[in-house]
């Protein structure tokens, strides 16, 4: 790896083990806990294959990082020592290896070895380990493949809202109830104005951290042709896909380690973390959101940005007429879908709540869309057509409810009292 890969894979060890190296005191048992959960998750590990860590590699970083002093170089990746010496290799073999490679420069270090053997140029008998053959001939420079140039060019949009960037940055700690928590800046900006249509610190990096930003957005800029994201757990979600679509807004991802094409959120970013972040002075997540809004309409939005000579709000608004607003009914793009089978009583069950289905879609498979912060309002769904807002199941309802000739009739007359006294007490009395 050369100097800016080793700095990626240093900035993702970080990443893993920030909540085991931050100044916050971990509470008896977080610690373990907190290991737990990163074992169990999937990562996209830079230049790597694996996708899983183990305990004791993260603990090894760990402690790497604490012995140096907490240096970011303490976590690089290191070469091996002895790598591509192939010093299980006869000085006599490895030459013989060297001279065949020369003569087939495009073949495989299995056909290699083979071609080796039948000519006798190495012992038939003795057994050859491809990757020691192979370190060898990269040791000689003999593995290096031709790679034609990327062909890479800077592109602006042509309009406002044709293309918005986004991305989500590590923020600042902010005091949460007595605690350190660390913060996420999620930000869309407009490609070609530069204009940021919406930021905001969260507290998580998750999907419903996203998919409010995202609305806000929306509901602030109007909605764009293109959103270009990059390729975390966020942006590969269904629900960010069915969004986008519902909504015509084309959800494109860039190529994994490849950040280049989202140069200008990755450059607005660096200019938060320059220009804004310095002179903060606020302790909880309110003070932070609340200064970020601040900056970003009246210094950010007003200063001519050095890409286009111009201010990026008078350049968005230069083409208002393009823009295209959002509909009236944007919360209901953001709803989520769950599928349930309507039971025999027609009723269903959503995050611990019964409703009441119509009764034609008994025994079928139907869609509900819901808000999971209104779980008053859910809509029946089937094969395309809408049924309505369910109701809860209401129990002391149904237990009046007689159904006379296929038609329901709710009983309503009041109860007989007893006066106080007990049932069959009357008859009790009589008897004795």
């Amino acid at each position: 790896m050369d100097e800016e890969q080793k700095k990626q894979v240093a900035i993702f060890r970080f990443g893993v083990i920030s909540d085991f190296v931050s100044p916050a005191r971990l509470e008896w048992g977080e610690r373990t806990r907190l290991l737990r959960e990163k074992c169990a998750r999937e990562w996209q590990i830079p230049f790597s294959g694996r996708t899983r860590l183990s305990p004791a590699t993260i603990l090894s970083w760990v402690r790497a990082y604490e012995r140096a002093g907490r240096r970011l170089e303490a976590i690089y990746p290191r070469s091996r020592s002895d790598r591509g010496s192939g010093r299980a290799l006869e000085e006599e073999t490895a030459l013989a290896l060297v001279g065949l490679r020369r003569e087939m420069p495009t073949g495989t270090v299995r056909s290699l070895i083979r071609v080796a053997q039948q000519r006798g140029l190495v012992d038939p008998e003795q057994h050859l380990a491809e990757s020691t053959v192979w370190r060898l001939l990269k040791r000689e420079g003999l593995m290096q493949r031709e790679q034609a140039p990327v062909d890479r060019r800077r592109y602006e949009a042509e309009l406002p809202n044709d293309i918005w960037q986004s991305d989500v940055m590590h923020g600042p700690s902010v005091g949460v109830e007595g605690k350190n928590r660390k913060t996420y800046l999620i930000a869309f900006i407009d490609d070609m104005s530069r204009l940021i249509c919406h930021a905001e610190f969260y507290l998580s990096e998750n999907l419903d951290a996203y998919l409010d930003a995202l609305r806000q957005a929306l509901l602030t800029r109007g909605l764009p042709r293109k959103l270009y994201v990059d390729n975390g757990p966020a942006f590969r979600s269904l629900h960010l896909h069915h969004i986008c679509a519902s909504l015509g807004i084309a959800l494109v991802h860039s190529k994994p380690y490849q950040p280049q094409g989202r140069g200008k959120i990755e450059r607005a970013f660096r200019t938060v973390r320059t220009d804004f972040l310095p002179g903060f002075r606020g302790e909880s997540l309110k003070d932070l959101n609340e200064a970020l809004d601040a900056w970003v309409r009246n210094v950010y939005h007003n200063r001519e940005h050095r890409s286009t000579a111009e201010a990026p709000l008078k350049r968005f608004a230069s083409h208002s007429e393009c823009l295209r607003p959002a509909p009236k009914d944007l919360e209901d793009h953001f709803r989520k879908q769950a599928r349930r089978r309507v039971a025999k009583d027609r009723t269903v069950a959503l995050a611990g709540r019964l409703y009441e289905a119509p009764t034609l879609l008994i025994g079928k498979q139907i869609t509900l869309l819901y808000h999971p912060q209104d779980l008053a309002r859910v809509e029946a769904v089937h094969e395309g057509q809408s049924y309505g807002m369910l109701r809860t199941v209401d129990l002391n309802v149904n237990c009046r409810v007689r159904r006379q000739q296929g038609n329901l009739k709710i009983h309503t007359e009041p109860r007989p009292l007893s006066g106080g006294k007990l049932p069959f007490a009357g008859r009790k009395e009589e008897e004795s």
